[in-house]
């Protein structure tokens, strides 16, 4: 029997999720899936426990796995996409994590940020790694870790500690703790890597103080990076694609060429733009980053961050119980009065791109006593339209070639009819839903299966990308203009540095 299935092990923000496709048409053929819970020490401090982004990560595999009726003997390779950004650091010879995960969400380090800031280093930050004195991104979470854990400086400086974002952690704990490696995507979240060069920057390094040997080797996104230990899974299996989730998404949404778009709407809304074989400095506050590396070769994107898109229903369900499924937002927003205009400026941890003020919060502008679950409802999903044509617009004052119109967008909210409607309202351009929605695991999946030999080349794959429904604008451009003016008046009045 052929090796033909790949399990792609999503391991995201808020639920770890295993799909297992079954090459090469890569049609999903199971799922699995574990809640994962967030832990919140201090406000603006999210964590997550590193045993059980691990535990559930393998839960997922084996369960992936028993669905399929599959055992290793089955399997050609396993294919890791994971949350960015969010830092960890471990014993090297112990294998224990001597702290939680820190969140890309966290905002802790923002006085550290400023204090950078201020001190005229960001010039050279954006320059060697294409990104903003922010924390969202690991660097500034790395060294708050060695300045705050006890006796975690001395540890690094002679070489017993590890550090890896998501993928190298799993990477290492799969593999026995054989392989401390990451992929060009996820090294070009940390703040550490000269994204022109592909490797870590030691001028960078000496500014976030971050002795090198804590650091992974960087590879390319497709290839072999190890195999699992034989106990976990029921015999070895080759690792054998990583990327960040945001790179994994343009990868399975077939965006290989410059000018292609798309965006992904889960706890937090990403966009990227395909811009080639060279970086493109953002004049608007957009991210340089990397797109993907094969074969040494690195493709490039200008991104923009929303920190909270599906994380406002999710507020809307579990902090105010005005919901009782995030899946009805789109059903109560629909019935929501037309003559009330309410905005939600959803800043719960700062706001990202292209404002990129971590000291914003969270407020609503337009309350009235008529006011209800159903006008939330749509204020939270407006809200994720709004963010995105912010990027839209930042991104074309940074693009000179041609884009496309045509946005491709993925994830959890975008199962919404109503709120893919809105944001093509809101874009004016159309907005393309693909038939395989689950398109961060399908990218992983597709790396690790090109890299196995089970998957066709990039132009191939890319023809098998399919449309399941196109959502056209419905709104004239003056009423369009005139909401989203609105919008930009909310965001003003919640800044920090208003």
């Amino acid at each position: 029997m052929p090796r033909d299935l790949i399990l792609a092990l999503d391991q995201g923000t808020t639920s770890t999720r295993t799909i297992a496709f079954r090459a090469p048409q890569l049609a999903p053929v199971a799922t699995a899936r574990r809640d994962l819970p967030q832990h919140f020490p201090a406000s603006g401090w999210v964590e997550h426990d590193p045993e059980e982004l691990f535990t559930h990560s393998v839960e997922t595999l084996r369960e992936a796995m028993a669905q399929a009726g599959a055992t290793t003997g089955d399997i050609a390779a396993i294919g890791i996409t994971n949350q960015r950004e969010t830092t960890l650091v471990w014993d090297r010879a112990t294998g224990r994590p001597i702290h939680k995960a820190i969140v890309w969400q966290d905002r802790r380090t923002a006085p550290l940020c400023a204090a950078l800031r201020e001190a005229g280093h960001e010039s050279l930050v954006t320059r060697r790694s294409g990104l903003l004195l922010d924390p969202y991104f690991s660097a500034t979470k790395l060294s708050w870790l060695l300045d705050n854990v006890a006796g975690a400086r001395e540890a690094a400086a002679a070489g017993r500690l590890a550090f890896g974002t998501v993928d190298t952690w799993l990477l290492w704990r799969l593999t026995g703790g054989r392989v401390h490696a990451t992929d060009a995507t996820n090294a070009s979240r940390t703040l550490l890597m000269d994204i022109t060069r592909g490797c870590w920057d030691p001028e960078l390094l000496d500014l976030f103080r971050i002795p090198a040997a804590m650091l992974p080797e960087i590879r390319d996104s497709a290839g072999l990076f190890g195999v699992t230990e034989a106990g976990l899974l029921g015999g070895e299996v080759p690792v054998m694609g990583i990327a960040g989730d945001q790179q994994a998404a343009t990868v399975g949404q077939a965006c290989f060429r410059p000018g292609m778009v798309k965006s992904t709407y889960g706890t937090g809304c990403f966009l990227l733009l395909h811009t080639g074989d060279a970086p493109v400095a953002s004049r608007a506050r957009m991210l340089t980053t990397i797109a993907l590396q094969m074969d040494g070769k690195r493709s490039y994107a200008l991104e923009g961050a929303i920190f909270v898109a599906g994380a406002a229903v999710q507020w809307l369900r579990d902090g105010l119980g005005v919901l009782r499924d995030a899946a009805e937002s789109g059903s109560l927003a629909a019935n929501a009065d037309p003559q009330q205009q309410v905005y939600m400026v959803p800043a719960f941890t700062g706001l990202g791109a292209p404002h990129w003020d971590s000291e914003a919060r969270g407020a609503l502008f337009g309350l009235t006593r008529a006011t209800g679950p159903a006008e939330l409802a749509r204020a939270a999903l407006e809200s994720v339209a709004f963010q995105t044509r912010d990027l839209i617009e930042a991104m074309r004052a940074d693009w000179t070639g041609d884009a496309e119109t045509v946005l491709r967008v993925d994830g959890g909210m975008v199962a919404s009819d109503w709120t893919m409607q809105f944001l093509a309202n809101m874009l004016g351009a159309p907005v393309d839903r693909p038939v395989v929605a689950e398109t961060t695991a399908l990218g992983a999946a597709y790396l690790a299966g090109f890299a196995a030999g089970v998957c066709p080349e990039p132009e191939e794959f890319a023809r098998s990308w399919a449309l399941q429904r196109r959502f056209v604008p419905r709104m004239d451009a003056a009423e369009r203009d005139r909401r989203y003016d609105g919008w930009r008046d909310a965001v003003r009045r919640t800044l920090s540095r208003a």
